[in-house]
Order: C-alpha cells, then sequence, then structure tokens
C-alpha cells in the first residue's frame, strides 16, 4: 500500500526541499502539498513532477494561521485519503525581525561571535503581531494551528536555513557580505546547515524510523559537517516532563475555548 504523506508549508524553503528529497526516498508515495498559496503549491507540484513525472502529489489549501482553514482542510484531506502515514508540520513563520547593527558590528570583533552568530543573542529584536482568532501570529502558525489537527509529533530542528525567511531579514548585499562568513562558522557550529536540502535532513531521516523507537522529549537536529556530510544528532529537549505534561493541558483548554467558539467539533487525541 503506497505510504500517503502530507507536507505543511511546502511551497519553498524547507519543505519544498523536503518533498523532492522524500520522491528520492520512495517515487511512490502519495504526496500531498499543504499550503497557504496555491499558486506557489501549484509552483512546487510542476517541479516536483518535472523530475518525477510518475509521481502522485496533489494539494490542499491549509494556512495555519487560521483555525476556520485548519478544520476545513483537515475535512478535506480525511474525504480524500482516509489515513496518513506520514505528516510534517513544516509550515512557519518568524516574526517581524529587526537586527541590531550595532550589536552585530561589535560581536564580530569580540569573543563571543561564534556564540551571537548562532543563537543571535543580543543581535535580533522580535515582534509578533495578533491573527483573526485573537492568538500571537507566531504561536499559532507554528505551533497550535498544527495541534488542532489533534496529532503528537517528533521535534526536529533545521539548522541555521538560509530561506526567503532568513534572508527577508536583512538587504541582499548584507547576506552577500556574511555568507563568507558563515561558511567559515560551519566549521565550528555544526548546525550550520544553510541550504533548505541540509535543513530536511532530520525529516528525511524521521521518514525512515519506526514511530515506536522515537523518544518523545528528544528533539532530532539537522547537522552538515565542515566537509558538508549530513547527519542527525538527537538532544534531550530543554524542558522537564512534568512542564510539558502542563504545557499540553493548557493546549488541550485552549483547544476547547477555540472550539467551541467555533462551533466545531472537537478533534480527537
Amino acid at each position: 500500500m503506497q505510504p500517503v504523506v502530507l507536507v505543511t508549508g511546502a511551497s519553498s524553503g524547507i519543505g519544498s526541499a523536503l518533498c523532492k528529497r522524500l520522491l528520492r526516498e520512495d517515487a511512490g508515495v502519495r504526496l500531498c502539498l499543504a499550503c497557504r498559496s496555491m499558486q506557489k503549491a501549484a509552483a512546487t507540484k510542476a517541479v516536483l513532477l518535472a523530475a518525477h513525472p510518475a509521481a502522485q502529489v496533489t494539494l490542499v489549501r491549509l494556512d495555519v494561521s487560521s483555525l476556520e482553514s485548519v478544520l476545513r482542510a483537515a475535512s478535506e484531506i480525511q474525504r480524500r485519503f482516509q489515513r496518513l502515514d506520514y505528516l510534517f508540520l513544516n509550515a512557519g513563520i518568524m516574526p517581524n525581525t529587526h537586527i541590531s547593527f550595532k550589536a552585530l558590528i561589535s560581536g564580530l570583533f569580540s569573543g563571543k561571535a561564534v556564540h551571537m552568530l548562532s543563537t543571535a543573542e543580543g543581535l535580533i529584536t522580535q515582534e509578533d503581531c495578533i491573527t483573526a482568532d485573537g492568538l500571537q501570529a507566531v504561536f499559532e502558525t507554528n505551533l497550535f494551528g498544527h495541534f488542532i489537527l489533534g496529532l503528537y509529533s517528533s521535534v526536529v530542528c533545521p539548522g541555521l536555513v538560509m530561506t526567503n525567511l532568513t534572508y527577508g531579514i536583512l538587504p541582499s548585499f548584507f547576506w552577500k557580505l556574511l555568507m563568507p562568513i558563515m561558511w567559515i562558522i560551519r566549521f565550528f557550529t555544526k548546525t550550520y546547515t544553510l541550504t533548505p536540502y541540509n535543513g530536511a535532513e532530520a525529516q528525511v531521516w524521521l521518514f525512515k524510523q519506526k514511530p515506536e523507537s522515537l523518544d518523545a522529549l528528544m528533539k532530532y537536529h539537522s547537522c552538515t559537517s565542515p566537509m558538508g556530510k549530513n547527519y542527525v544528532e538527537s538532544r534531550k529537549v530543554d524542558v522537564e516532563e512534568e512542564t510539558a505534561e502542563i504545557f499540553y493541558q493548557k493546549l488541550l483548554e485552549l483547544e476547547k475555548h477555540v472550539l467551541a467558539r467555533l462551533n466545531a467539533p472537537l478533534s480527537p487525541k
């Protein structure tokens, strides 16, 4: 039986790269691209079919920053496929990001340069906004919209990847100046994956694992060696199990509240 794979945020960046890599791993998968922009999703589908003409690729509109869109997409997915074998919760946004050029310049010539460039600590300030559902946009898009689908999932980290999100932080000429430095930093920081292809390494690794072998309290990191070899490294999530359980219960309470407001049935957990 052909596995059914759904990828949210599949129209660009890591999501698009993941779709390409999944078809290379198994050209027989039934791949569904769940995206906010159908125009971009159609363009990604065309690229995938150009490389894999026999691939089964379908589209569904899903905006995880809108609960109505999530519920509508969930019903459509259930009607189309009856089941999902793999679901990659890839869609996400960044807050409105500003960079401190003063901190950047002073940090580059200090002993904390690697730490600053690896973590952006003291370098970047971020501003969020509120969605139509009354929630913080980053929280709803990156977490809660996916949670409403009613799933447990493994946590992955793609590392530092250059996508349209990260390129939007600075003018293009600054990135041209910084890229040589970033390639040098890769010799010291394995999480500088840089390309979407490399950033999708942990997701592809999970595609090959048995669910029962995975630890819910581990995060799976995409890593790239100085010579460009991709591999996955697991690290314990930096949160206590008791704290995670409290957070999960809070999410359930929020789910009941927002779904009651939308007069929608509660998705099973």
